[in-house]
């Protein structure tokens, strides 16, 4: 299971027990986009082969408060 915790700086995942910080500067080059309009599954993709994408996407700007 992985696990992402976002704030405005990046994202702390949990992935296989491994904790770890993905920047806001990497996620941004990695996507080519803005951070606020990068979606959670853009970011699962960045972390795991084939991620479990369930749900709807959601973009950083709207999961952020």
């Amino acid at each position: 299971m992985t696990t992402l915790a976002f704030d405005d700086d990046g994202v702390d995942v949990v992935y296989e027990g491994t904790e770890f910080r993905l920047e806001r500067e990497l996620i941004e080059e990695a996507t080519q986009k803005s951070y606020y309009d990068v979606t959670d599954h853009e970011v699962l993709k960045i972390v795991a082969d084939q991620p479990d994408l369930k749900g709807e996407p959601r973009r950083v700007g709207d999961i952020l408060p």
